[in-house]
């Protein structure tokens, strides 16, 4: 029997339309920034967030004040959450090693993890203020020893939001600027005469800050494409139609364009999930935009077997995956396709976004089939080095590079290893030849 759908999201033309929009909206927006500079990343922010300022980057004094408004109990709540970043990302860096080999007698060669000298954090907040975030990139970048970490986040209500500003301070921040969507991606990576450029763009966003990201991919480098957030459960007839709907709505309510898929074998679950989703819009505050992610994006996809919602699950490669059924860890085992994996029924997207210690920044549009989230490992170039200790071996290698380099017609690159044989072992190679 095929997959059934129960409930479809828009189709592909659709979306492919609405990105189509999107994208040139950025390119015109990016163009502006790279001819105007400042006096266009004014004009946005007065446009798209009705807010201006003498200066958008924060003084040391504004961001104690900020602070001192963050109360005990919320100040404890965040320091928490970051500690819990900071530890993971410290062992993920432990996991990563600076080596050198000897791989033939004289012959060295090694690498070294050195970190980005400069990125660019983007902090979303306009609509929710998106405190984790800051844990996720800014403590996340200092974890990795980047000596420039700056960031930017929309004002919220009008106003730059405390807690927000508490984190990205307490995360590293050595530069602060109260900036939203494209203006703040496209400043932070063209540069501008008061924001200096950055090697690297990091952190989520909605679609013209994922987009903006992609555009300058290249220019500066990117972590990964971040949009819109999309969530799947993974669920069977060990858990309820309540938790199913939660997990569902809980991320469903990040913008009005964030797809949640509950992918099942129980027809019975299915439809009381649907269900339980109606009434849960009733009564949750945020269902203005739950309900519409919900209503154009939401699916509902019967499958007959395991192994059939496995093969799903990859297709879609979701950014987040709620597994609940009663072989969690053969679902570890055998996915390969996603951003994160929260497994079982005592876990929740939620934790992973909020406290538990991973990071929350993770791949969208099905990105995820060749990449993994945001880490540690993303702020630090892995640079190769090479050294030949003896005249043996600079000869020998030598030797078998004049020969391999005249086997493509590159006699300039023969050259440089004729002329080490030349030197190191005496033998007499005609110019422009290939050592015998």
């Amino acid at each position: 029997m095929p997959v059934e759908y129960l409930k479809s999201s828009k189709s592909q033309q659709d979306r492919a339309e609405e990105d189509a929009k999107v994208a040139d909206i950025v390119k015109s927006a990016l163009a502006d920034i790279e001819a105007r500079g400042d006096v266009a990343v004014r004009e946005m922010s007065v446009g798209f967030d009705k807010y201006d300022r003498a200066s958008y980057r924060l003084t040391q004094p504004e961001i104690d004040a900020l602070m001192e408004q963050v109360s005990d109990r919320d100040m404890q709540d965040i320091k928490f959450a970051q500690e819990q970043v900071r530890n993971f990302a410290q062992a993920q860096r432990d996991s990563m090693r600076d080596i050198e080999v000897e791989t033939l007698p004289g012959v060295i060669l090694g690498h070294k993890n050195i970190p980005v000298q400069s990125v660019g954090c983007y902090v979303p907040g306009g609509k929710f203020p998106m405190v984790a975030s800051a844990h996720m990139s800014v403590a996340t970048a200092a974890v990795a020893g980047v000596p420039r970490i700056i960031a930017c986040t929309p004002p919220f209500k009008g106003q730059p939001n405390p807690a927000v500003i508490a984190a990205m301070q307490l995360g590293g921040a050595h530069e602060i600027y109260v900036l939203g969507g494209i203006q703040a991606v496209g400043a932070m990576a063209i540069g501008t005469a008061s924001i200096d450029p950055v090697h690297l763009l990091v952190g989520p966003g909605n679609a013209f800050v994922a987009e903006a990201k992609r555009q300058l991919f290249g220019r500066v480098g990117i972590d990964l494409f971040a949009g819109p957030t999309e969530t799947m459960v993974i669920a069977d007839d060990t858990v309820d139609a309540e938790l199913c709907a939660t997990d569902l709505l809980g991320q469903a309510e990040h913008g009005y364009n964030s797809p949640a898929v509950l992918l099942t074998n129980s027809r019975k679950l299915a439809t009381e999930t649907l269900a339980e989703i109606d009434r849960l819009l009733e009564i949750l505050p945020t269902s203005e935009t739950a309900g519409a992610s919900w209503r154009d994006y939401g699916e509902v996809i019967l499958c007959d077997t395991y192994e059939e919602m496995l093969t799903v699950a990859d297709d879609i490669a979701s950014e987040h995956v709620q597994v609940m059924t009663d072989r969690d860890d053969w679902f570890l085992e055998n996915m390969t396709c996603y951003g994160a994996l929260f497994l079982g029924a005592r876990t929740n997207v939620a934790n992973g976004d909020k406290v538990i210690g991973t990071n929350h920044t993770l791949p969208t549009k099905k990105a995820g089939r060749y990449t993994g989230g945001l880490w540690v490992g993303k702020y630090l170039k892995t640079h190769s080095y090479q050294k030949i200790l003896t005249d043996e071996a600079a000869a020998m290698i030598g030797e078998y590079g004049s020969r391999l380099c005249m086997l493509e017609g590159f006699v300039g690159h023969a050259e440089q290893c004729n002329i080490r044989v030349r030197r190191y072992s005496g033998k007499n190679v005609p110019y422009g030849a290939a050592a015998e």
